[in-house]
């Protein structure tokens, strides 16, 4: 159920009239990402919180999209966005 739309005050001799709008909040980040130092050869996973749940989330390295791979798991958990790089090397950093 939506509160937007037309609502009226009828006095009978005269109608007063408002149209109202609800706008949805942009969705944020609630929880930060943490920087994380890994030996070479592991999984590093690292997570973020947003206000919604099933937002769509793109992920960077250094201005350039990450997308799913052999390299780089992508998930989303509820809130929470989630990156795994798996089978950590330097250049990774």
């Amino acid at each position: 159920k939506t509160d937007a739309g037309l609502y009226t005050c009828d006095i009978g001799t005269d109608v007063a009239k408002s149209k109202v709008s609800v706008q949805e909040k942009p969705t944020e980040v609630t929880k930060q990402l943490e920087d994380k130092t890994s030996p070479a050869g592991q999984d590093i996973s690292l997570s973020c919180e947003l206000s919604k749940a099933d937002v769509n989330i793109r992920w960077y390295k250094d201005g350039k999209a990450i997308r799913k791979s052999q390299k780089y798991d992508l998930q989303q958990e509820g809130t929470r966005a989630i990156l795994i790089i798996r089978d950590s090397v330097v250049k990774d950093s």
